[in-house]
């Protein structure tokens, strides 16, 4: 059976397991609970399986998250692996995700989740710059991502990094480099992130003394529209933007540029672009009509009608009117005024 879409995740959570110090960033050993059981962990990917949506035409896979899964001792490795492999072997479940540090990725390794079925490897890479990387205590180097990455490819592994954006030591043209050398190692998607300020990490006492200031969210949807684009032009999916809301993420953020609708804040702000060089090339007349794909008209419009305000302002518009039409294609914005019509892709957009 052919499978297509985004897979359908079951989450498993593993804190800190495997991490072999803590991260600057890191507040796990204050937040976390204890690692579950193997025995848990069937029971968890039992009663999850029974709320799964009927149609069989994605694929569902468990997924080892929180911690460093190949940095574990191999005997747990084992045990998580084995607690799995009933749902794989009835086709209940099709495939697993790890997730794990680049320095943890040796063939050995990698050799042992092939043969329990582990299909998609996600990688802490946080950055690729080697002083981000020892001012955040990470304990490894670029050149570990790069390796990692290739023997996964190699061996034939879904392969997605994560990122962190406003490390102490970041900056926007660092992010941007490090996005550049993730580029170069091709991998099938990026989760990126900006850094968080969390009651209990090393780096909340930075903070308090004033030797670390975070992102503002205006910085942060700056930095990403950027880098968004640098990573669309190279066809490389961003599977997320931001961390997932949790009350626990939230009862601990002390400072930083957090957002529940983080990705819709930058496409509206590439969206925002789109449409003023669109104007900048023609924007004769007092009123002007876009077209984009009907699910793209919000991004178009900004949150509060935002950019809508915004171009007006900018261009003395009278009038800004926005068409969702199911034949623009996704990605694309069309201008309509009384002297002409033009189009842009956001591909095409440079920032």
């Amino acid at each position: 059976m052919m499978l297509n879409g985004t897979p359908i995740i079951i989450p498993i959570f593993l804190p800190h397991l495997g991490c072999p110090q803590r991260c600057l960033f890191c507040n796990q050993r204050v937040t976390a609970e204890e690692a579950p059981s193997p025995l848990f962990v069937q029971k968890l990917i039992e009663e999850s399986i029974k709320l799964l949506p009927p149609d069989g035409k994605r694929e569902r896979q468990i997924a080892f998250y929180g911690g460093s899964f190949t940095a574990i001792s191999r005997a747990d490795q084992l045990c998580y692996l084995e607690a799995a492999q009933p749902f794989l072997k009835s086709g209940l479940i099709h495939s697993i995700r790890i997730s794990t540090r680049p320095d943890g990725l040796e063939e050995e390794a990698l050799l042992l989740l092939n043969a329990y079925g582990v299909k998609t490897v996600e990688i802490g890479a946080q950055s690729m710059i080697e002083e981000v990387l020892t001012l955040a205590r990470r304990g490894h180097g670029p050149e570990d991502t790069c390796s990692a990455t290739r023997r996964l490819r190699r061996m034939g592994f879904e392969v997605g990094i994560h990122l962190m954006m406003g490390l102490p030591g970041d900056t926007n043209d660092r992010f941007l480099q490090t996005l550049d050398q993730v580029v170069n190692l091709k991998p099938d998607f990026v989760r990126i992130h900006p850094t968080l300020v969390l009651q209990g990490s090393p780096l909340e006492l930075l903070w308090r003394m004033g030797k670390y200031s975070a992102l503002s969210l205006g910085e942060t949807v700056q930095w990403l529209k950027r880098g968004l684009l640098k990573l669309e032009r190279a066809n490389i999916r961003v599977a997320r933007i931001g961390l997932q809301p949790t009350r626990e993420l939230e009862r601990h953020l002390l400072a930083g540029p957090y957002h529940s609708a983080l990705h819709q804040l930058v496409d509206s702000e590439i969206f925002f672009e789109m449409a003023k060089k669109l104007l900048q090339i023609d924007s004769k007349g007092p009123d002007v009509l876009f077209f984009c794909h009907p699910k793209e008209v919000s991004n178009l419009r900004g949150q509060r009608n935002g950019n809508i305000l915004k171009l007006k302002d900018l261009f003395q518009l009278k009038s800004v009117f926005i068409q969702g039409m199911e034949e623009v294609p996704r990605g694309s914005l069309s201008l309509h005024t009384t002297s002409g019509y033009a189009s842009i892709r956001r591909k095409d957009l440079i920032c």
